[in-house]
């Protein structure tokens, strides 16, 4: 009887820890509330960037999001990078809504083909869009990698060029959008695919074609109210919030399908790029890049002049690899490029030419030149602080010029000790001898040879050392000790 009493006594415990239980799995296997994903891109679009968006299209699949929100801000950047991007948003299972905000923000050059490509395009009040241009990274102005020159003009083109005019040339063209721009080939060929390629996407979102084109051949922008008067985007929203009740219903086409947004009662969820993301996109700053090659230069030169120091050129090998890979998703302009690294030679040479200022003064003009032109950006949102470009002349001016120019003296003046300091020092003989004795030089009695025969007192100069024995010469007559 005990036993089942004690049975009984233990029945309320267990169904208390079997009602906990369930409750447990209960809630965690309730369905999540519904959310959408939001990704921010902030700033030049890079390899960085489209690995950024390739993990939030993978995390937004992992928490089951219903859509992903793209805040966009972004003066342009790679077009691999941005093709990347464009490519993951075709293939995703998911609608992604671009979002041009906020209110002062824009989606230049890469960011427009990107706004064309996702299922819904919004853009914040004050926002704009546009200037889609391609411009090739790496080379001289007026001629990029590649280009081929266009070919001689004949006479008859001469002719024909004189009696039309460029104002002509540009009315036709403004006729007629498809027709090719003026440039090298190259540069029609690289309009004519971007052109080929946006009117691609606008015609797959069913948005204003002529105008994509337009922005590609002419470099055009829209603001946010005229780019939905002319059906470039779908919707102006004030905030994510609006953005969500604004598409609630919206039909739109994800990987063939149809699908219908439910977005009223969504939440939202930033999801944040991790400390490598954060840390490339530091890296590829433009003044951090800037900044970075000019270490990497400074201390290859430091190690260069004082071989074995082992810190500085370790340093600069590291800050001038890491320069390089940020240049990869930068327009760097080689011209920029040459004239900075022409300055920082001519700046080196002034120490040890006597060029009275000039080398200097023009390594530093030089400096200064390609470190603004050293980024080709057409929208001037890519560049050098002008601040940090004076500081690092005036830096640079004075590390060469003075510190390396005072390196070149010290060496220059005569050697104060050790065996080299020893010849041609001037001693006294300690008595008299003819071949070998003593003398007495900077306060030291060494033993010397003499050549012709030395008498005491008498200042001798040694001529050479071998071992711990001078050679000397008299010099002048003897001096008789007190």
């Amino acid at each position: 009887m005990r036993y089942f009493r004690s049975i009984a006594s233990r029945v309320p415990l267990l169904f208390g820890l079997l009602l906990v239980t369930g409750v447990l799995i209960a809630a965690d296997e309730a369905p999540s509330p519904a959310k959408a994903l939001v990704l921010e891109i902030d700033g030049t679009i890079g390899p960085v960037t489209a690995e950024y968006f390739r993990s939030g299209l993978r995390r937004a699949q992992e928490v089951d999001a219903r859509l992903i929100i793209l805040r966009l801000d972004t003066p342009g950047g790679l077009d691999a990078a941005m093709r990347d991007i464009v490519k993951d948003v075709l293939a995703a299972p998911l609608p992604v809504a671009c979002f041009v905000s906020p209110s002062g923000a824009r989606a230049a050059s890469a960011g427009t083909y990107i706004l064309y490509a996702c299922h819904v395009a919004a853009m914040a009040p004050a926002t704009n869009l546009g200037s889609a241009t391609p411009v090739q990274i790496g080379g001289f102005p007026g001629l990029p990698d590649g280009a081929e020159e266009d070919e001689p003009a004949t006479d008859k083109d001469t002719k024909e060029g004189a009696e039309t005019g460029d104002d002509a040339a540009a009315e036709d063209e403004d006729k007629d959008p498809d027709k090719a721009p003026s440039g090298s080939k190259m540069e029609r060929k690289i309009i004519n695919d971007a052109a080929a390629f946006i009117r691609g996407l606008a015609k797959l979102r069913g948005r204003n074609a002529e105008w994509a084109e337009r922005a590609v051949r002419k470099a055009e922008n829209l603001t946010a109210d005229e780019a939905l008067e002319r059906g470039v985007i779908d919707l102006v929203a004030e905030n994510t919030e609006d953005l969500l009740r604004k598409i609630d219903g919206r039909e739109v086409r994800v990987i063939g399908e149809t699908v219908i947004l439910q977005t009223a009662d969504l939440g939202t969820e930033t999801f944040e790029p991790d400390w490598r993301t954060r840390v490339l996109s530091a890296i590829t700053d433009p003044n951090i890049a800037y900044v970075l090659m000019l270490i990497g230069i400074y201390g290859l030169i430091y190690e260069l002049a004082n071989p074995g120091a082992i810190v500085p050129g370790v340093i600069g090998a590291i800050a001038l690899l890491t320069a390089l890979f940020a240049f990869q998703a930068l327009p760097v302009n080689y011209a920029g490029l040459a004239l900075l690294g022409l300055g920082v030679a001519f700046m080196v040479l002034e120490a040890f030419v006597p060029s009275f200022g000039a080398l200097g003064i023009g390594g530093a003009i030089a400096f200064v030149i390609g470190s603004v032109i050293l980024y080709r950006d057409e929208s001037g949102q890519i560049g050098v602080a002008i601040p940090l470009i004076a500081t690092f002349a005036l830096l640079s001016m004075a590390l060469f010029i003075g510190v390396v120019g005072y390196a070149v003296k010290t060496r220059r003046r005569p050697v104060v000790s050790g065996r080299e300091e020893m010849l041609h020092a001037v001693g006294v003989a300690e008595d008299d001898f003819d071949q070998t004795g003593r003398v007495r030089v900077h306060s030291e009695i060494w033993n010397a040879n003499a050549r012709r025969p030395v008498h005491k007192g008498q200042q001798v100069k040694v001529v050479g050392i071998d071992g711990l024995q001078l050679t000397v010469e008299p010099v002048g007559n003897a001096q008789e000790d007190d």
